[in-house]
């Protein structure tokens, strides 16, 4: 853990989640018979227990979340805020909750299994070069870039597939988030770089998988009940 810094976490748990099938968004559904958004906070959690937690959270389950938690006897802190139109606008109100003097790390309630050493490595580099920060790993698949009817094969070799936390000096993201929405932000990093902040990348954890459909579900539940994590 890297002492005397004022670290936060915004993790990002607003969509609807609709692909991972279920009667709740995937955020609540069950990984190891405790929901998934209450495995990714306490992946921060063991990382720095005094981390300032912000979730953002659909306002129609708020209710559903705070029922989890009594029904889970969960008691990590953490401040909730409603999620917004888009991503965009959901990381927009969770950054109004955290200082100007911190070191704020995005993520997506999807990942519950990011490791601390993914997230120190985060966290440091941010720390230590006020940039943007972000885990990324290689990409195993061939690739093909389409143009109408036709494609063209990718080089792999200079493809890096982005993961979260992306970690920014807070009062750097706070200000590139004043510019207004627009849809090639697909990510924080993407928001950072329109307004001038420099990005480096770092070692990201073939781990830390992002949960979008049943089948990633249902192979995360595997992984936690084998150990396998």
């Amino acid at each position: 853990m890297i002492p005397e810094q004022h670290f936060s976490v915004i993790i990002v748990a607003g969509g609807k989640g609709t692909r991972a099938g279920g009667e709740v968004p995937k955020q609540f559904q069950s990984i190891g018979g405790k929901p998934m958004l209450m495995r990714t906070i306490e992946a921060f959690h063991r990382f720095d227990y005094r981390m300032r937690t912000v979730v953002v959270l659909p306002a129609a389950y708020r209710t559903l979340w705070e029922e989890l938690c009594r029904l889970h006897r969960f008691i990590l802190p953490h401040i909730l805020v409603n999620g917004g139109e888009t991503r965009f606008h959901s990381v927009k109100n969770g950054l109004a909750k955290i200082g100007e003097d911190e070191i704020v790390a995005i993520h997506d309630a999807a990942r519950p299994f990011v490791s601390p050493e993914v997230i120190g490595r985060c966290f440091g580099e941010a720390s230590d070069l006020r940039c943007g920060v972000i885990p990324v790993v290689g990409e195993k698949n061939s690739l093909r870039l389409l143009n109408g009817e036709t494609s063209k094969a990718i080089d792999r070799s200079r493809i890096r597939v982005v993961q979260t936390p992306q970690v920014f000096p807070a009062d750097l993201l706070k200000a590139a988030y004043q510019t207004t929405f627009h849809e090639r932000f697909t990510d924080d990093a993407s928001v950072a770089e329109e307004s001038g902040i420099p990005i480096k990348l770092v070692e990201g954890d073939e781990k830390n998988i992002k949960i979008t459909t049943s089948i990633d579900l249902a192979f995360a539940d595997f992984l936690y009940g084998n150990n396998l994590i």
